[in-house]
């Protein structure tokens, strides 16, 4: 079985995993990906060698459960989906990773998930989830059991770590290939809702980023990186080649901003910079 995400992760890429597929290198070393989120393209991918990343530490230690202890998982997982509840949903959600084992910090990510609003995972500033139950016509699928099984086989070599991007992309050398998909600037102002961490990320993460993307392809990495286009990721990505596709955007606080919105990929090329 061919894995796919086991989270649904506000702008997955699984609806552009064919644009993206097209501009992966033939040949590459490591494959990096240091805002890790869904891992679509990891999965597409299955790499020999992969170093995944991400700054949120619930989410990197749900990603090490599955791929050490799936099993112990998917036991948890079965007991959640058997008495799920709004009264279960909310003492679940009022749990903190402090308090749980490593299989249950997953259990417990991949439960609401699953279950909570439009599948979207969000942080006060405290780093409380407190997305509100979801409401479905018919009880989703909590424990996909042979998915998790097919993830935990395609992470199996996959060193996880909960790196800020800077340390992964510095790792990055000559024939790597890194892929980066950080939280989106936000098309308006009131389109920035979601928080995956309590620290945020913002425009000027964003220009850090842009550089260190320029500096592992100057060092001869290959660079991949997928941002909302808009005229903000257009000027803080402008020394990377930029190329606008199409993609359906599923996970928005409304109804109105779902559906096919413009999308940047945008990958390096050396040239002389300009202002």
């Amino acid at each position: 079985m061919n894995a796919r995400p086991f989270l649904k992760w506000a702008g997955g890429k699984t609806q552009l995993l064919p644009e993206l597929l097209a501009r992966v290198p033939a040949k590459f070393e490591t494959y990096r990906e240091p805002f890790l989120g869904g891992g679509a393209l990891f999965f597409a991918l299955r790499p020999a060698r992969g170093v995944l990343s991400d700054s949120n530490r619930e989410l990197v230690a749900t990603y090490c459960a599955i791929r050490d202890d799936v099993e112990m998982v998917i036991v948890l997982l079965r007991a959640l989906a058997e008495l799920h509840s709004p009264d279960q949903f909310a003492r679940i959600r009022g749990l903190t990773a402090d308090q749980l084992s490593p299989a249950h910090v997953a259990a417990r990510m991949i439960y609401l998930n699953k279950t909570c609003f439009n599948g979207l995972y969000r942080v006060n500033q405290s780093g409380e989830f407190n997305s509100p139950l979801g409401k479905f016509q018919s009880t989703p699928v909590i424990c996909d059991e042979d998915n998790l099984r097919a993830c935990a086989s395609a992470l199996a070599s996959a060193w996880i770590e909960p790196w800020e991007f800077r340390t992964a992309i510095q790792a990055a050398g000559t024939g790597d290939f890194v892929y980066s998909d950080p939280p989106y600037l936000p098309m308006s102002e009131t389109a920035d809702f979601t928080s995956y961490t309590s620290d945020g990320f913002h425009a000027e993460d964003h220009q850090r980023l842009a550089g260190e993307l320029v500096s592992a392809g100057e060092r001869g990495a290959h660079i991949l990186l997928s941002s909302a286009d808009n005229a903000a990721s257009r000027r803080i990505y402008r020394f990377l080649k930029r190329e606008q596709v199409s993609a359906r955007r599923n996970i928005s606080s409304n109804r109105d901003g779902r559906g096919e919105v413009g999308e940047l990929l945008c990958t390096y090329r050396k040239t002389r910079r300009t202002r």
